[in-house]
């Protein structure tokens, strides 16, 4: 597969990039920080979709009952601590004092109940604890209490994930809202207010410090955990699609911080005295093609055992994340490499050598009847593009109709939530992306969910694999739960629920004035800028 070509003019077009626009106002450069996120905010409901640039923007408005760590061990963070008893069937959770909601209101006990099930009705783990709880009411103003069927030991683990869908805390009022209906009044309790006054969809939103956020005492930033301590004004995400813009104005001292570099600029930015270029997330992205399960061709599983049987991981990767064997990792299976719950389970499948004539035979023999493969495409996200560019290719070398649709990662978004026929306005497939820490564990796999018109975006229903789903969460101990894991894998790979392309590293770029970045996803407390 030849190496994708996205910059037009060559690397050196960058010097000769636009410069981009900013904002007027008076808050000192030291305290400003701009920042270019990976792709545009189109939502801002942490609730709502799984977007990772939506997670992101839900940290800094918002705050979770516990934090995560960056190794993935969960920590009080709205809560003093909790109590457990009955034998680990009720847990007392007491919030911390003086929390406040942006305009000013106390967080109360209720406001974090409506909250939790707003969020439990998205998230598949948030959805496994709600069905091991009895009741969850509020004690008190400061107590919630779960009562649960049955232990429920991950309860701090669900509450506390830095994951999507993030367990956002909101305003009752808020939380009300049915989660199938996005809020967009951005009313949190976190270290940063959004500025909805000068959001410029497709192109910045703006955050201000939260003067009345009261950080943890003491503990240790790590993740979403411990303190988060704001030493910045105002943070002002920049929207950049084009990578030649982005990499000039970080070279330039236009922005501070660019998040997913382009892997071609990589070398450039790293010659660069005054910039730093890491590998932030250790656990890297895994690569995903979701097919939709409710319409043909897809809704045929011998299709979809086709389509796994030919991809080729490694033009995959080598599209998303360049020719560097260090920068990605196959083959990848359901969970991420590396974790404990990955395996050789079936893996067969994927290590076999790609068999063109094999593939297109399976293909015939599962019924294919020539029906148009609509392929949502994001245009203004350069790795999932290219990535997508290599599946397209593979589906019409297998003899597929592919409906090639580029469009903006916004639209995305809001068009894969359609379960119209693809001729209807409707979709077929789209190459999408994960957290590896997401991915690692069936409790925040989202892709490897099978429950249906309940579940996330492609829908499929496998009554099996939500019973080995179970059995994990049952499981006593770590090898059950690596056998139940193990099971799980072999079984996606008979129903495939999605395409697994691998695991690549994204590197990140950032002016040498800026300091305390931690591992993980972007965040900014804890960010202190020179100059």
């Amino acid at each position: 597969m030849r190496r994708r070509q996205l910059l037009a003019a060559g690397i050196g077009a960058t010097l000769a990039a636009p410069r981009i626009g900013r904002a007027q106002g008076s808050t000192p450069a030291a305290r400003t920080l701009r920042f270019i996120p990976q792709a545009d905010l189109s939502t801002l409901d942490p609730h709502w979709n799984t977007a990772y640039v939506t997670r992101n923007h839900g940290f800094m408005v918002f705050d979770t009952l516990y934090g995560q760590d960056a190794g993935y061990a969960p920590h009080p963070q709205m809560v003093a601590g909790h109590v457990v008893e009955d034998d680990g069937r009720r847990w007392t959770l007491t919030l911390r004092e003086g929390l406040r909601w942006h305009d000013g209101t106390p967080v109360l006990a209720r406001d974090c109940v409506a909250s939790i099930r707003r969020w439990a009705s998205r998230d598949g783990f948030g959805g496994t604890l709600m069905a091991a709880t009895d009741e969850l009411a509020a004690a008190d103003d400061r107590r919630l209490v779960f009562r649960l069927r049955r232990p429920f030991p991950l309860l701090p683990v669900a509450l506390g994930k830095s994951g999507v869908y993030m367990p956002a805390m909101m305003p009752e009022r808020l939380a009300l809202t049915p989660a199938t209906t996005q809020v967009t009044e951005m009313v949190g309790s976190g270290p940063f207010r959004f500025v909805a006054a000068e959001r410029v969809p497709g192109a910045r939103a703006v955050y201000a410090r939260n003067p009345d956020y009261v950080p943890l005492a003491a503990g240790t930033p790590s993740g979403t955990a411990g303190p988060k301590v704001v030493h910045l004004d105002r943070v002002e995400w920049l929207t950049t699609p084009d990578p030649a813009t982005a990499a000039a104005a970080l070279a330039a001292g236009e922005v501070d911080w660019w998040d997913f570099v382009l892997p071609d600029l990589v070398p450039q930015l790293r010659r660069n005295a005054r910039l730093r270029v890491e590998v932030q997330d250790p656990a890297g992205y895994c690569g995903g093609f979701r097919m939709n399960h409710l319409h043909p061709p897809f809704d045929n599983p011998g299709v979809r055992r086709a389509v796994l049987g030919a991809i080729p991981q490694q033009d995959c990767m080598i599209a998303a994340a360049g020719d560097d064997p260090a920068m990605w990792r196959v083959p990848a299976g359901v969970f991420t490499p590396g974790s404990p719950y990955a395996s050789e389970a079936g893996m067969a499948v994927l290590t076999a050598p790609r068999d063109l004539g094999r593939s297109r035979r399976a293909l015939a023999e599962a019924g294919y009847a020539g029906e148009p493969v609509v392929l949502l495409v994001a245009t203004d996200f350069p790795h999932l593009r290219a990535m997508s560019e290599v599946v397209a290719d593979l589906l019409r070398r297998l003899g597929m109709v592919v409906d090639y649709q580029a469009i903006d990662w916004g639209s995305v978004l809001t068009r894969r939530g359609s379960r119209a026929p693809a001729s209807q306005g409707g979709w077929s497939a789209f190459v999408t992306f994960s957290a590896g820490a997401d991915n690692a564990t069936p409790a925040g796999n989202t892709m490897l969910r099978a429950n249906g018109q309940a579940g996330w975006f492609g829908w499929p229903d496998d009554p099996e694999l939500e019973a080995l789903r179970a059995r994990w969460f049952d499981a006593p101990d770590l090898p059950a739960r690596q056998a139940a894991a193990a099971a799980m894998q072999a079984r996606a790979f008979e129903t495939v629920p999605f395409v697994p392309l691998g695991q690549y590293f994204q590197a990140t770029a950032y002016r040498r004035g800026l300091s305390g970045v931690l591992p993980g996803f972007a965040t900014f407390w804890n960010l202190r800028k020179e100059g």
